[in-house]
């Protein structure tokens, strides 16, 4: 468990270093990314990127148990 946890807070301190080039990227932007917006509320449902960082999180943790 404990490596477990160490490495999440690790991802994390790498994700936070690299956010300004991580924010550049069209992620939330994608064809079937909804966004409705009417009469103060607001809902977006990002089903594009969903699918998006699904694949490539199942390819990674695929490459990575071989």
């Amino acid at each position: 468990m404990a490596r477990v946890l160490i490495i999440a807070g690790l991802a994390l301190v790498a994700i936070g270093l690299a956010w300004p080039w991580l924010a550049r990227l069209p992620l939330g932007r994608l064809p079937g990314d909804l966004h409705y917006q009417r009469d103060g509320v607001s809902i977006f449902l990002p089903l594009g990127t969903g699918l998006v960082l699904s694949v490539l999180l199942s390819l990674l943790l695929w490459v990575f148990r071989r």
